[in-house]
């Protein structure tokens, strides 16, 4: 049997068509969405593949925009296509990731921790997309991942 054609992409709704249009963040506010991996996972000894690293930090990333789709900055982080923003930070151990966790939750910031099953290990938290100006504070103490 012949495979079934994949039907063809459509694209993104514009800015104007989207219903919080002017409520998203304003033009001068970068918005930006970071991420924060446990960096003890790729070292000894955890040893995780790369990949399984990754794969986390998509987890997280997904998860929280997936929470959090209908605020507007989400939805105008989304319709910047490439032009999309991402930092990716380490937290050196489990502790520190779910330390963060916690400041962010008392400072009003959603996000989400994720923890890979079954086994229950949280490995990253991702925070939905921000104005930059608006969260970096909490994030000063991590280092970029490497």
């Amino acid at each position: 049997a012949a495979p079934t054609p994949t039907p063809p992409l459509r694209p993104l709704p514009s800015a104007r068509a989207a219903p919080y249009g002017s409520m998203a963040a304003p033009a001068g506010s970068a918005l930006v969405q970071y991420v924060v991996l446990r960096g003890d996972l790729a070292r000894p000894p955890l040893s995780w593949p790369l990949g399984a690293v990754v794969a986390q930090g998509c987890h997280a990333a997904l998860a929280a925009v997936h929470a959090y789709r209908e605020r507007p900055d989400t939805g105008a982080y989304l319709e910047q296509g490439g032009a999309m923003r991402t930092v990716v930070l380490e937290a050196p151990d489990e502790n520190s990731l779910l330390d963060l966790a916690e400041i962010l939750r008392e400072k009003g910031v959603e996000h989400r921790v994720w923890k890979e099953d079954p086994e229950g290990i949280p490995t990253c938290l991702a925070l939905r997309p921000y104005p930059k100006d608006r969260v970096q504070q909490h994030l000063r103490k991590f280092k970029l991942l490497k």
